[in-house]
């Protein structure tokens, strides 16, 4: 069995509204191992981005410990964590989070400017981060330029520049349309499959969770395990891999061929 990427030992989360105390975590203990692909679920209220926000560094717990790659993160500083965090680990925001001014490209090459790379290093990790994403072509683009899905894809290429171990993503395809949804699952399980990137995904769509190995189920502040073993099959344009239930599907002559995202489908369609 892999070994664990991220550890979380009774994590506990109380926030003080007024002269209440609000409790949203009361005392998850959690693994992901290194290469998995984990969804993140509950009700509203449940603490699942609160979770996340912890796991990630975004937000201290209230107590508890977190582990990274076997680093002991609980008691960094806030500098530290921010260090932690450029250099190590990779974050989605569900509302995209890319500058408006900013073409694709410079959106993307943010993470590196601020590690201090020179403008050609930086400027080669942004193409190659689009690359990874299919956005390739569209790098000079504004982000008014860009549909919801491909704007999201710029996050994801923005999250991957430095190349981390770790993948967070906060509801990604929230603010998608379902065609976007099933594209951005499927790049995140190709990079997960292809990078050997450990992906953790909240959502609060069941849709979403059957391409990903387990479902973390959270209610009322705890967490249950949920194990899955989906099907691997081949998206019959490219040869990668891809989860039948996450699978574009082209019918032709009362034949079903599967595909791993609409690119392949349509370049399949026009042959």
């Amino acid at each position: 069995m892999p070994k664990a990427i991220v550890e979380a030992k009774d994590l506990k989360k109380i926030y003080r509204m007024g002269k209440v105390d609000v409790p949203a975590l009361g005392g998850v203990n959690v693994d992901i191992r290194e290469g998995e692909y984990v969804a993140i679920m509950g009700p509203s209220g449940s603490g699942k981005s609160t979770l996340l926000h912890l796991l990630a560094l975004l937000d201290t717990p209230s107590s508890g410990r977190i582990f990274i790659e076997g680093t002991d993160v609980s008691d960094m500083s806030e500098d530290e964590k921010s260090s932690f965090r450029l250099n190590r680990l990779g974050y989605i925001f569900q509302e995209y989070n890319i500058l408006a001014e900013l073409t694709a490209l410079e959106n993307t090459y943010l993470p590196a400017m601020m590690q201090g790379k020179n403008k050609s290093e930086y400027t080669k990790l942004g193409r190659e981060a689009l690359e990874l994403v299919d956005m390739g072509d569209r790098a000079h683009h504004l982000p008014s330029e860009l549909s919801g899905g491909e704007q999201q894809r710029v996050s994801i290429a923005r999250a991957l520049i430095n190349k981390p171990r770790i993948l967070f993503a906060d509801e990604p395809t929230a603010n998608l349309d379902s065609r976007s949804s099933h594209s951005i699952l499927n790049l995140f399980r190709k990079l997960n499959k292809e990078l050997g990137l450990t992906v953790a995904m909240v959502t609060h769509e069941p849709e979403d969770t059957k391409i990903v190995d387990r479902v973390l189920n959270l209610k009322d502040g705890l967490i249950t395990n949920i194990l899955k073993s989906p099907t691997i099959l081949n998206c019959e344009h490219c040869n990668c891999k891809v989860y039948e239930d996450g699978a574009i599907t082209r019918t032709r002559e009362g034949k079903t061929h599967v595909f791993c995202s609409e690119n392949c489908a349509e370049s399949f369609e026009a042959e």
